[in-house]
């Protein structure tokens, strides 16, 4: 059965630096989500950087942590990224998605088939497909769906500037990255 509203998607992550790769990349690719019609909203670097560790106390989430949690619970999709540091996911990442154990007792628990697009960047080819697998083993514990393709960028090259990245087949990547989860969002 079709959805007959807009599907939300959530696009989550980046670095400390709302510059990076890694958040310019996540930025594509959501841009390609809204394209195709979704509603979507960027948890990017600064909420990242508000948010307190995660501890399973609600009393400890904070304001921030609250709404990432809601933002999850509402996502018909996500598009998650992370850099690779030191051949996997970043601490700054890690935390957020930790919040999704808040979802736990929900009737939708943590992110039960909804449909996960995966990016990483990193400045070498090794961080990149040892994180994107780390991700991936992530949300299948959290019983998501990860997309057919994960997004690996070498950004060594320094191909993101403003928003905009040079290399034509990345943004084909992240655009189809997108649309796999607009597909199976649309669907559910």
């Amino acid at each position: 059965m079709k959805q007959t509203k807009k599907p939300f998607i959530l696009g989550l992550g980046g670095t400390t630096n709302p510059a990076s790769s890694t958040e310019q990349a996540l930025a594509i690719a959501l841009q390609s989500a809204a394209d195709a019609g979704a509603e979507t909203e960027l948890f990017g670097s600064d909420r990242l950087l508000a948010l307190p560790h995660y501890q399973s106390d609600p009393a400890g989430l904070g304001d921030t942590g609250k709404e990432l949690v809601e933002l999850v619970r509402r996502a018909d999709g996500l598009l998650i990224a992370s850099p690779g540091y030191h051949g996997t996911v970043s601490g700054l990442v890690k935390n957020a998605i930790d919040y999704i154990e808040e979802t736990a007792r929900d009737e939708r628990v943590y992110l039960d088939g909804v449909p996960i697009g995966l990016i990483v960047t990193a400045y070498g080819w090794q961080a990149v497909g040892s994180t994107l697998a780390a991700l991936r083993s992530i949300v299948h514990s959290l019983r998501g769906w990860p997309t057919p393709l994960g997004v690996g960028i070498n950004a060594s090259g320094g191909i993101f500037n403003d928003g905009i990245c040079a290399d034509a087949g990345v943004n084909e990547q992240l655009k189809l990255a997108a649309q796999q989860v607009m597909q199976r969002a649309e669907t559910r």
